[in-house]
């Protein structure tokens, strides 16, 4: 008899997940679509979703509680700044809700949220959108596979 793969480090795991908010919000769902499939520690998933999974094989279905600061940290008022408002495009429609894409440091890109819009400024929130929220994740094992080293 053959010992089953369980997840961990050198597996390929394809599951079903979704994560909902405390408030019943369906955040993301795999379940009614095809399932995510991904290397175990390839970035893919954040660690504390990552090492909740540890140990299961395939056909397990779990639920799991993600606290903030394992899932996509807390909400940081450093996050939020206030830009003057001749730094956007005039055309641009600035709104509350508005996602806006703007440069970091080192060339990649960060979004931020418009929280607010003034005659003079911009208050804009960098926090991901999930930060400080718990989440509710569960997942359904398809497969664990061992990972193919080329």
């Amino acid at each position: 008899m053959t010992q089953e793969l369980v997840i961990g480090d050198g597996t390929d795991i394809t599951l079903h997940f979704s994560l909902q908010l405390e408030s019943g919000e369906m955040v993301d769902s795999t379940f009614d679509g095809a399932p995510a499939t991904f290397s175990f520690g390839d970035g893919k998933l954040l660690p504390g979703f990552e090492e909740v999974l540890v140990g299961l094989t395939s056909g397990q279905r779990e639920h799991f509680t993600i606290p903030p600061e394992k899932g996509f940290g807390q909400h940081n008022p450093n996050n939020i700044q206030r830009l003057e408002r001749q730094a956007f495009d005039p055309d641009m429609e600035l709104e509350e809700g508005l996602v806006v894409s703007f440069a970091d440091a080192a060339g990649g890109e960060l979004p931020g949220v418009v929280r607010s819009v003034g005659e003079s400024e911009v208050v804009v929130d960098f926090n991901h959108p999930l930060a400080g929220r718990v989440i509710f994740f569960e997942v359904e094992i398809i497969a664990v596979k061992p990972t193919l080293t080329h």
